[in-house]
């Protein structure tokens, strides 16, 4: 497999997007788990088949050519094709509502057909097919972003800093409104646009996702991983883990793969 990523580096498209991604090539592998990310990604798909089946939310979908994703709490199982090539948007959560005309919560633990929000995003994947490169189809993706510049109120762009930052998950809601400069009401609309979550659910779900990215990114053991993750305990840290991810974080830690947050099954 191939893999290509993009970090955007002007400060307009550094709080719209976090990254641009791009996989191609042959798997080995027949089905793909993804647990929830913290990412609120549009996909589009250039595989030789042209849908992909799935569960999203227990639901079986056939993923169209051009979906948006938005911030799962629980995972997404997907049926791969022997060819894939996948090209992705990471957005930050307070960007969708001015790109997509819908809030963030609006695609949570859903794959939404980009062409039944929009027609022109058809237009858009075809634009982006006829590329061969991955570097051409970061140059129409990122014309596209500029050409719906919008304006970010700094309290905005400090919730985006929130929500990308792995290590902000041992914050109280006092201490996060005061940050943030919302009342704990206003705070709790904001979270809730965003997410589908209450605050206190946030919170929670920022300790599940520290600890995915410690598991793949340390030698702790798992006692300390819930420590660091500012758990209870061992056992608070199993029972957030699974309500999210269905599997244990020992089974997730023995099946993950190099690629955060996903894990393969069944060789061909």
């Amino acid at each position: 497999m191939n893999n290509n990523f993009f970090i955007p580096q002007t400060a307009y498209l550094k709080n719209v997007i976090r990254s641009i991604w791009q996989v191609d090539g042959l798997t080995p592998f027949q089905n793909e788990t993804i647990i929830p990310k913290g990412i609120i990604e549009v996909i589009f798909n250039f595989s030789e088949s042209e849908r992909i089946n799935g569960i999203v939310n227990g639901k079986p979908y056939q993923l169209p050519n051009c979906f948006i994703n938005g911030l799962n709490t629980c995972p997404i199982y997907l049926q791969l094709p022997e060819q894939q090539t996948f090209f992705g948007v990471q957005f930050h959560p307070i960007a969708i509502r001015h790109h997509f005309g819908a809030p963030a919560c609006d695609f949570t633990n859903r794959a939404i057909d980009l062409a039944l929000l929009n027609l022109s995003f058809h237009s858009l994947w075809h634009q982006l097919a006829e590329k061969k490169t991955f570097n051409e189809r970061v140059t129409i993706i990122t014309k596209w972003l500029e050409s719906k510049i919008i304006q970010i109120h700094p309290q905005e762009q400090l919730l985006n800093s929130f929500f990308e930052n792995s290590n902000q998950h041992t914050i109280s809601v006092t201490e996060l409104s005061k940050t943030l400069c919302y009342s704990s009401r206003h705070l709790y609309r904001k979270i809730y646009e965003l997410t589908k979550m209450n605050t206190e659910e946030v919170l929670l779900y920022k300790k599940y996702l520290c600890s995915v990215h410690l598991i793949h990114h340390s030698n702790l053991a798992l006692t300390e991983i819930a420590y660091h993750s500012n758990f209870a305990d061992q056992s608070h840290f199993i029972k957030a883990f699974k309500s999210f991810a269905t599997i244990t974080p020992g089974d997730y830690k023995k099946l993950k793969s190099p690629l955060q947050g996903h894990f393969y099954q069944n060789v061909r």
